[in-house]
C-alpha cells in the first residue's frame, strides 16, 4: 500500500474554493471561544484563511471535518463530526473527514499545543464542535432566507437541506451564498436540546471502518513516492550511551545499501529498502561508549525502590496525625506493592518520513504532537516553524508513545534526511523500540492502614517511589510541584479512600535512574488503580466484609463511583456463588473524569490464570457515541489484561532482555474473555474514554485470584506460586 505525497491542506482547500466554491467554517484558537470569520470561498478568501478545527460545505454537499486531534484508534474520527452533524443538521452520509495540518492555531483547549492525549479530546472540543456546526447551520439559513426572500424564522432544516414549504434547498446550492453572510455571535447560538439529538447519544459506525477492514487506511508505513529511501538506527544498546567509533565497510557492501551515516542517536544506515538497510545495520561494526546506564539491573532497582519506600519522602497529601492513629488502630494491615517498566508495544512500528526542500520540509508521521515535531524539524534544519508542514496519517495505536516531549523519532528522522540529503523513511524495528524507546515507570509502594472496631479505615500511610515523567520536560514547571509529581500520583492523593481515611499521609519518591519513561494508556492510574484495589480488597478481607458491600460503605459519598459499582455489580451478578474452580473479583477506579467499575471471573488453568469474563461499568457522563464507549472499554480492558497477565520488561547490565512479542507477549486471541459494557445514564460532567478502561482490570483479576485461591498478588504480572490450587487458604 503507497501513500502519495499531496499538496498541504491549504492547497487543497485553496484549489477546491477556486474550483468549485463552497462554505469554509472556522474558529479560533480554543482560549478564545470564538469563531472567525467566514470568508466567501473567492479567490482572494481562501489565501487568507488560517482554519482552527473547522467545517466545509462543497457545492456538492460534501461536508469535510478538519480534526485538530489525530485518530489513532480511538474513534474521534466518528465522534468530532457527530458534534458537528448533529448542530449543522447534516446528510451523515455526506461527512469527510480529514487531519489538520500542524499549526499552532490548531492548539488543545488542554495541553496549550496542539495535540491528542489523556483522554481529553471529546470532552474539550463537545462545546466548540457543536458551534461550527450550529455557526454554518444559521448561515445557511440566512442564505435561504435572503434567495427566498422569507424569514429565517419561517424556515428548517432537514437532512443536509433548508426546507420551506415544498422547497428544498440543498447545503451545497447555498453554499456560496451562505459564504458571503455574517456568521451569528456565538452567545446567540442556539444549539439542540439534547431531548432532540438525533446523532448525540446513538450508537453510530465509525466512518474509517471500512477503509480499515479493506486495507485503503493509509498509516506512516503507507508513504512511499519517487526517490523515497529507507533507512534504520543502530542505537546505543544501553542507555545514555554514545558512538566511539565505528566501522561501515561491511555495511556499504549489502546490496541495496546508498549510504552509512553518524546521527546524534546512533548510526543510520539509508538503502533502497527496508531489508537492504536491516541487513546493512546488521553487519555495522559499532564500539559504544556505554556510561553509566550499563549498570542497570532490575533486581537492583527493585531493591532499592523498595529500600526507599520505608522512608519518609516529600508529602503528596497528608491530614491529622498518621502514626498516632496507626497506634490506636484494632488492626493493622500492610502491604507492598510493585508494577514493572513497560513498553508501548503499539502495533504499527514507529516510522517517519522526511522529505527536505529548499529552505522547506514535508514530514509524513502517525504523531500525537505534530506542533511540537514541527518544531524541533525547524530548529534541526534552521528553517522557520511554518515551513515545517507535517503530512498525519492514521496511527497504528499510540498509547503515549507517540507523544514525546523529545520529538525523538521525528527529530531522528530529520537527522537522517538532513545527513543523507535525501528523502528517507526511518524506520524503527520492534525490537528497536522494546529495547531502546520509552517505557511507563516501574512503581514499589509500601501501604499501612489502619482499621478501627467497626473495619473502616482510621489511618492510612502509603509511600510511592518511582520515575517521574514530568521531570527534565517542558512541563515540570506546570506538574511537579514540591517535589511531587501530580501524575505519579493521581489515584492515590486524590483518592476517595485516602481522603476519607481521618489522618492519611501520601509519600512519593522519584529516583531518578536513566531509564527513558512516558506516559503509557492511563499514566499514573495505570499503577495507581492496581494499588489502591489490591489494598481495599486487602481492608474488606481484614473486616470480614464482602467486597462490593465494604466499597458501598467507603463510596458513600460518591455517587458516580456508586453508580458504576453498583451497575456492574448487578449486571455481573455479584454475590451469586461462582461455579467450581471459578473465582470472582470487582475492582473501581475514577480516572480521567470517568468512573469504571469492573467484574471478572477468573480459573487456574495448568498453575496459569484465565479470565472467562468481565463486567464493565462506565459514566463517563454524556456518551457522544456509545458504540465507541464499548469499544475502549473493551480495548482498555484488553491492554490492562496484557500488563496483568504477561508483560514485563527487565534490565541486565543495562540493556533491556525483551524484544519482540515472542518475549514482550501482549493478550492472544486464545485468551480473550467475554466482555461486557454497560454505560450509566448520566448528565454528568462528560469525561474521556480512551484510558479508563486500564486501571480496573489488574486489580479485579487479581482480587478474584485471592478470592479463588486465598493467594493475594501484589505484583504485576500477576505470577501463582507452583503449588497454587483452587481452594482458598485464607
Amino acid at each position: 500500500m503507497n501513500l502519495e505525497t499531496s499538496s498541504p491542506r491549504r492547497d487543497f482547500l485553496r484549489a477546491t474554493a477556486l474550483a468549485g466554491g463552497g462554505l469554509v467554517i472556522g474558529f479560533l484558537v480554543p482560549g478564545a471561544r470564538r469563531f472567525a470569520m467566514a470568508q466567501e470561498a473567492t479567490a482572494a478568501a481562501p489565501t487568507a484563511f488560517v482554519p482552527n478545527a473547522f467545517l466545509s460545505i462543497a457545492a456538492d454537499d460534501t461536508i469535510t471535518v478538519q480534526l485538530a486531534h489525530a485518530e489513532m484508534g480511538q474513534g474521534i474520527w466518528t465522534t468530532l463530526p457527530m458534534l458537528i452533524a448533529e448542530e449543522l443538521d447534516a446528510d451523515w452520509s455526506k461527512i469527510r473527514v480529514e487531519h489538520g495540518a500542524a499549526d499552532k492555531a490548531y492548539t488543545s483547549p488542554v495541553f496549550g499545543m496542539q495535540g491528542t492525549g489523556g483522554s481529553t479530546t471529546t470532552w474539550s472540543e463537545f462545546d466548540r464542535y457543536r458551534q461550527a456546526g450550529a455557526t454554518a447551520r444559521a448561515m445557511l439559513l440566512q442564505a435561504a432566507a435572503a434567495r427566498l426572500k422569507v424569514p429565517v424564522d419561517q424556515l428548517r432544516t432537514e437532512n443536509g437541506a433548508v426546507v420551506s414549504g415544498t422547497t428544498r434547498l440543498r447545503y451545497g446550492e447555498l453554499a456560496n451564498d451562505a459564504g458571503q453572510q455574517t456568521p451569528p455571535a456565538l452567545d446567540t447560538l442556539k444549539l439542540r436540546d439534547p431531548k432532540d439529538w438525533k446523532l448525540i447519544g446513538k450508537p453510530t459506525k465509525r466512518l474509517d471502518t471500512p477503509e480499515k477492514i479493506t486495507g485503503k487506511a493509509r498509516f506512516g508505513m503507507d508513504v512511499q513516492f519517487e526517490g523515497l529511501l529507507t533507512a534504520v538506527v543502530l542505537r546505543s544498546p544501553v542507555f545514555g550511551g554514545t558512538v566511539k567509533s565505528f566501522d561501515a565497510t561491511k555495511a556499504r557492501a549489502v546490496a541495496g545499501v546508498r549510504n552509512v551515516v553518524q546521527v546524534p542517536s546512533g548510526v543510520a544506515v539509508i538503502a533502497d529498502h527496508y531489508w537492504a538497510a536491516k541487513l546493512g545495520r546488521d553487519a555495522l561494526q559499532v564500539v559504544w561508549e556505554a556510561g553509566d546506564g550499563a549498570q542497570l539491573d532490575s533486581t537492583a532497582l527493585r531493591q532499592q525502590f523498595s529500600q526507599l519506600a520505608t522512608e519518609e519522602g516529600p508529602t503528596a497529601v497528608r491530614a491529622g496525625d498518621v502514626t498516632a492513629a496507626l497506634g490506636k488502630a484494632a488492626k493493622t494491615v500492610e502491604a507492598e506493592y510493585a508494577v514493572p517498566y513497560l513498553a508501548h508495544a503499539a502495533m504499527e512500528p514507529l516510522n517517519c518520513t522526511v522529505k527536505i526542500g529548499d529552505g522547506e520540509c514535508d514530514i509524513w508521521c502517525g504523531t500525537q504532537f505534530p506542533t511540537l515535531d514541527q518544531n524541533s524539524a525547524a530548529r534541526i534544519l534552521g528553517i522557520p516553524p511554518e515551513k515545517i508542514r507535517i503530512h498525519t496519517p492514521f496511527l497504528g495505536g499510540g498509547f503515549g508513545r507517540r507523544a514525546t516531549p523529545t520529538s525523538d523519532v521525528v527529530s531522528e528522522a530529520v537527522e537522517v534526511a538532513k545527513a543523507a540529503k535525501a528523502p528517507v523513511k526511518t524506520v524503527w524495528t520492534r525490537e528497536d523500540d522494546t529495547r531502546g524507546g520509552y517505557y511507563r515507570s516501574a512503581f514499589v509502594e509500601k501501604i499501612k492502614v489502619g482499621l478501627g472496631e467497626d473495619g473502616l479505615p482510621t489511618a492510612w500511610h502509603q509511600v510511592m517511589v518511582g520515575q517521574s515523567i514530568m521531570a527534565g520536560t517542558f512541563m515540570e514547571a506546570m506538574m511537579v510541584k514540591d517535589g511531587i509529581d501530580a501524575t505519579s500520583t493521581e489515584g492515590v492523593a486524590n483518592s476517595p479512600y485516602v481522603l476519607g481515611t481521618p489522618a492519611h499521609r501520601v509519600d512519593l519518591h522519584s529516583p531518578k535512574t536513566g531509564i527513558p519513561v512516558l506516559w503509557w494508556r492511563s499514566v499514573g492510574h495505570s499503577v495507581n488503580g492496581f494499588v489502591m484495589e489490591g489494598v481495599v480488597d486487602e481492608l474488606a478481607h481484614a473486616a470480614g466484609q464482602d467486597p462490593v458491600e465494604y466499597r458501598r460503605t467507603l463510596l458513600k459519598d460518591h455517587p458516580r463511583h456508586l453508580a458504576a459499582l453498583n451497575l456492574a455489580a448487578e449486571k455481573f451478578g455479584w454475590g451469586t456463588p461462582p461455579a467450581q474452580g471459578r473465582g470472582h473479583g470487582i475492582a473501581v477506579h475514577e480516572s480521567f473524569g470517568s468512573y469504571v467499575a469492573q467484574a471478572a471471573e477468573v480459573s487456574i488453568e495448568e498453575g496459569r490464570i484465565r479470565v472467562h469474563r468481565v463486567v464493565c461499568a462506565i459514566d463517563c457522563g454524556v456518551a457522544v457515541n456509545p458504540a465507541g464507549v464499548q469499544a475502549q472499554m473493551e480495548s482498555g480492558i484488553v491492554f490492562g489484561l496484557s500488563a496483568a497477565l504477561h508483560s514485563t520488561l527487565t534490565l541486565r547490565e543495562g540493556q533491556v532482555q525483551e524484544s519482540n512479542f515472542h518475549d514482550y507477549p501482549v493478550l492472544r486471541m486464545n485468551e480473550m474473555p467475554q466482555v461486557e459494557v454497560h454505560i450509566v445514564p448520566s448528565t454528568e460532567r462528560m469525561g474521556g474514554v480512551g484510558e479508563p478502561g486500564t486501571p480496573p482490570i489488574a486489580p479485579a483479576v487479581a482480587n478474584a485470584v485471592f478470592a479463588l485461591t486465598g493467594q493475594r498478588l501484589r505484583e504485576l504480572p500477576l505470577r501463582l506460586p507452583t503449588s497454587t490450587s483452587s481452594t482458598p487458604t485464607a
